[in-house]
């Protein structure tokens, strides 16, 4: 069969190997004066040139012709339009702002703290800023880790330093630390940084051999030690890299517990002092994650639980809490109630928003009495809140799914004020959940992945053959906290269970793997992919007991806390880390470190979870 002739654009670059393509990057292009400083929508590409590799950034308006490109059909948010063009017809002035740069020539590499940002300082002291639509820095990262040598300072969590792995292999061979006829120093090299538990200790012996007991005359000094420093150290290294797939904790007996029975009103009272305080509101939290709570005793304990009462707040002060609440809420109403079409007219934002909460709300729970009907008053309340937010929260706005999070609250506390500020604080908890980028989601889904390793190793490592190590499928689980999947009364129950904040953070993560340890050998069946997979996973709605759920979750964390070997990234998930963290070390380099990039988020970064959300919505 005759092959299809490629474009003339893709015979431009068939002399080159392009390793990976980051579409919707935006190349900030800086004048000397401010005012002509362009942001330039583009595609960053990786590309292999004989015996370099090279950094090259193309504007959309002369990007090479789509068949030369990836696939962004699933694209989160889509680039700009390009048109198609040959080389004879691309815009001379356009082909000038191509960025092509030599990897041996970058010093640094910065990123930005909300990891949507790269900065390069050149060796010949330029910069060029690449800004990423689609939140794939760190994808990014990974790739040029592949290629040359991150080390990242010890100063900024957030500024790495390109190493020639030339001169490193060079400065192995002045120290004969390979034996002539063994493995090359990048076999060695490649071994202690996928495998430091797995590879011999005979290199590092011969490391300190050179560092602590030879002659100081001697001893390798400045870059040298720096470079032996970064390879005994994982500071730089991404969380897989310490080979939790091949190394697990080893995990005691596990024993279930039967739930508690919820929390009385008799305990309720006896809990509170002449004045309205809560006496011991860990001991409150204690008998609500065992147990819950009696239905009649929520419209008061979910204040507490959703900060809109402090626990040790007297019946007074109580009173006045609400009073300033209310008429803040009145206030904010306002804002947008009294807005004009006219005003409506010239406000996308908020138009856009509106538009989607009079959607969203028309299909939210309308089997539950308290939405059904037609022209069901409490549906206006349920709009009002979700509206009132928008002017609450303008960096968030309203995103789909929220509502889910809010009817439960309303439907329990039936009063508007009361409601809307309940669900801030339930925001509070879960807005990560709907960043833009879904960076949180992302984060959360990999932190997933690190938990199941420790737990049910087996069980992950046939996820990750098996193209489902993204963890996508639990996407619904962790974006409405089990919303879809229980019935409303477990939702009740679970939801003031994880309020509590108990036993430890991210309990919800230990949920999930508790259900799909359960499932582990229906979802390791032969020939189970991710269809297979997601498919089984959204069965199981409404058809899971809650209380055996949580016992086993409960059971499981148990388990990890009293193992002695865990990885330190499993450790600060569960937040069972604070003595891993030096006094000194700042707040941006912990966030850094916690940050898991131990899956395969490629499927997440090509828009997989956007086809996954708009089957649940």
């Amino acid at each position: 069969m005759e092959q299809p002739k490629k474009s003339q654009s893709c015979e431009l670059y068939s002399s080159k190997k392009e390793i990976h393509n980051y579409h919707g990057v935006v190349h900030s292009v800086i004048s000397q004066s401010k005012e002509d400083d362009q942001q330039l929508n583009g595609t960053l590409s990786l590309i292999q040139q004989s015996d370099k590799v090279v950094i090259e950034w193309r504007p959309n308006d002369v990007s090479i012709d789509t068949e030369c490109q990836e696939d962004t059909e699933w694209a989160l948010v889509n680039t700009n339009t390009r048109t198609r063009t040959s080389s004879g017809s691309v815009d001379a002035a356009l082909s000038k702002l191509q960025v092509s740069i030599t990897l041996n020539d970058v010093k640094t590499i910065k990123v930005s703290n909300k990891k949507n940002k790269l900065t390069f300082s050149l060796k010949d002291n330029k910069q060029k800023v690449f800004f990423f639509h689609f939140g794939n820095v760190i994808q990014f990262l990974e790739e040029l880790r592949t290629l040359v040598t991150l080390k990242r300072s010890h100063h900024d969590s957030n500024l790495y330093f390109v190493q020639d792995k030339n001169a490193i292999a060079q400065s192995f061979s002045d120290l004969t630390l390979v034996d002539k006829g063994g493995d090359t120093v990048w076999d060695i090299v490649g071994d202690l940084k996928r495998r430091p538990y797995e590879t011999t200790l005979s290199t590092f012996s011969k490391l300190t051999e050179l560092l602590l007991y030879r002659n100081p005359e001697t001893r390798p000094e400045g870059a040298m030690v720096e470079i032996l420093t970064s390879l005994s150290s994982t500071d730089g290294c991404p969380e897989v890299d310490d080979s939790y797939h091949f190394i697990c904790p080893v995990l005691g007996p596990r024993k279930l517990e039967p739930r508690g029975a919820p929390l009385s009103q008799d305990q309720w009272e006896k809990a509170k002092d002449e004045e309205g305080r809560i006496i011991n509101p860990d001991q409150i939290k204690e008998i609500i994650f065992k147990g819950g709570i009696t239905p009649s005793l929520r419209p008061e304990l979910w204040k507490y639980l959703l900060s809109l009462y402090p626990w040790n707040s007297t019946r007074k002060e109580r009173e006045e809490i609400l009073n300033e609440k209310s008429e803040e809420y009145k206030r904010m109403k306002a804002q947008w109630s009294t807005m004009s079409a006219d005003q409506e007219s010239r406000f996308t934002f908020f138009r856009d928003k509106k538009s989607l909460v009079e959607k969203d709300v028309n299909r939210t729970d309308r089997t539950m009495p308290f939405y059904a009907g037609a022209n069901n008053p409490n549906l206006e309340l349920l709009s009002h809140i979700l509206m009132t937010y928008v002017m609450y929260n303008f960096d968030l706005g309203y995103v789909q799914g929220m509502s889910d999070l809010l009817s439960p609250i309303l439907a329990i506390l039936a009063n508007e004020v009361e409601a809307f500020w309940c669900f801030v604080g339930f925001m509070n908890i879960m807005y990560h959940n709907f960043d833009e980028d879904q960076s949180g989601m992302k984060k959360q889904l990999s932190q997933l992945h690190t938990l199941l390793t420790a737990v049910a190793p087996d069980l992950a490592t046939y996820l990750d053959s098996h193209d489902s190590g993204s963890m996508c499928f639990c996407f619904r689980w962790l974006l409405v906290w089990f919303k879809r999947e229980f019935t409303l009364e477990d939702v009740n129950v679970l939801w003031e269970v994880l309020w509590t904040g108990l036993p430890c953070s991210n309990f919800h993560l230990l949920i999930c793997v508790a259900i799909l340890e359960k499932e582990k050998s229906k979802l390791m069946t032969a020939g189970n992919g991710l269809s297979e997979v997601l498919k089984h996973v959204n069965d199981l709605s409404y058809d899971m007991d809650l209380n055996d759920i949580l016992m086993r979750a409960t059971a499981i964390y148990n388990q990890l806390d009293q193992s002695s070997n865990l990885t330190a990234s499993t450790q600060r998930v569960l937040g069972l880390a604070h003595d891993l963290m030096s006094p000194k070390q700042s707040k941006s380099e912990s966030e850094d470190v916690i940050e898991e990039v131990n899956i395969d988020t490629s499927m997440m970064e090509n828009g997989y979870e956007k086809s996954i959300e708009f089957n649940y919505f």
